[in-house]
């Protein structure tokens, strides 16, 4: 896997995945930047965001569960002292479907944080890495 990222101006860079897709990051304006884009460690959470949440739904849909909508909400802490590394993140899964198996919803909320998602895993390793799940009844 190979990515390019590249200065603009100010604090501005965009990066250049290998897949051909940009994104500009950014920082806030007391240290350059113009708040134009998400820092560098918000893309770390997002990333392990949508890494986990593609899995989710991956999973689920294997099982036939009929799931109409998934979203992660994460809570990241940081160090207080540089680096500002990540200390803890929690990820709450919020899977909204008919009927849905709550045991098949668990299993595949810890399937991405123990096996598949290899953000998470790999954050896991430095990090305390949490999450939980809440079901939500599809009203039509």
């Amino acid at each position: 896997m190979k990515a390019t990222v590249k200065w603009l101006d100010n604090m501005s860079f965009v990066g250049e995945s290998e897949s051909g897709h940009s994104v500009v990051m950014d920082g806030p304006p007391d240290s350059g930047g113009r708040n134009m884009g998400v820092r560098p460690m918000e893309m770390v959470l997002l990333g392990m965001g949508g890494c986990t949440a593609f899995d989710v739904v991956m999973i689920l849909q294997r099982q036939r569960q009929d799931i109409v909508d998934v979203h992660v909400e994460l809570e990241a802490e940081r160090a207080s002292d540089i680096p500002k590394v990540f200390t803890k993140i929690h990820a709450h899964y919020v899977v909204t479907g008919r009927g849905l198996d709550a045991k098949k919803v668990e299993r595949a909320v810890d399937m991405t944080a123990e096996k598949y998602c290899s953000v998470s895993i790999m954050l896991a390793a430095t990090v305390d890495v949490s999450h939980d799940f809440e079901i939500v009844e599809a009203t039509s």
